[in-house]
């Protein structure tokens, strides 16, 4: 029985996955329909807490997204990635890890990856290489983040066993950035420099591979101040999360 459940939460996760998009949802509402239905699976409480937490984080984020915050925030990306190009392999990682850990969610990082990738061109880099851990990374820090769902949510089931909000972050911001770090070392050997990749060299001289530049981006009056209002917000949350643990230890 265990087999068969095992299969079709598969077969939902790959029919979400060609589906793409509001696809995803409904495949994983399919899948939950044949195992509640048809396997007789009784269905857990809806978890409301996770709910809310991520209908708050994507309405701040909306929010700032509108205000050109986000616009702002990889500017300032590009801006640091393009002063020490050469070290792009280490700065990727750290740049999506920072926004993610920023954001609460790992979708913000993803507005970088084109600027990742037009850099590492420009310096004749693999892209795949900062953007492989760039990837990983940008999803990682989602533990580490102070807003995210998943660290508020683990945090309320380590508190009853002594271990509080403040020192859950305390550990999993060091251990996944130095994770991070160490991983970008390995990817910075991965595969050939491109001016010794004769598919890319050829691809370069028939004009199909072109490098746009550095983007210019015409910030909103009000793009800073949302960034500000954001970081305030994440400050707030952490001295409430702070306030309502009593740190009680176990008997």
């Amino acid at each position: 029985m265990f087999g068969a459940e095992l299969v079709i939460v598969l077969l939902a996760i790959y029919l979400g996955a060609r589906l793409g998009g509001i696809g995803i949802g409904f495949a994983g509402g399919l899948g939950v329909l044949v195992l509640t239905l048809i396997f007789q699976i009784k269905p857990g409480a809806i978890p409301f807490d996770v709910i809310e937490i991520i209908m708050a984080v994507i309405a701040a984020i909306a929010a700032m997204q509108v205000a050109g915050g986000m616009d702002y925030l990889v500017s300032l990306a590009e801006r640091m990635l393009r002063r020490h190009p050469k070290y792009i392999t280490f700065l990727a990682p750290l740049v999506t890890w920072f926004m993610t850990v920023l954001a609460g969610t790992g979708h913000t990082a993803f507005s970088t990856l084109p600027v990742i990738t037009e850099v590492a061109k420009e310096q004749g880099i693999r892209p795949s290489r900062p953007l492989s851990i760039a990837v990983v990374a940008s999803q990682i820090a989602i533990t580490a983040s102070p807003i995210s769902a998943a660290v508020v949510f683990f945090a309320g089931i380590l508190e009853p066993l002594g271990v509080s909000y403040l020192t859950l972050l305390a550990i999993c911001i060091p251990v996944t950035l130095l994770a991070v770090m160490l991983t970008a070392i390995v990817c910075n050997f991965l595969g050939c420099e491109l001016k010794d990749d004769p598919v890319y060299q050829e691809r370069l001289a028939k004009g199909e591979v072109r490098l746009r530049g550095s983007q210019v981006f015409e910030l909103q009056p009000h793009a800073k101040r949302s960034v500000l209002l954001f970081l305030i917000g994440i400050v707030a949350v952490m001295f409430y999360a702070t306030a309502i643990s009593d740190y009680r230890r176990p008997d």
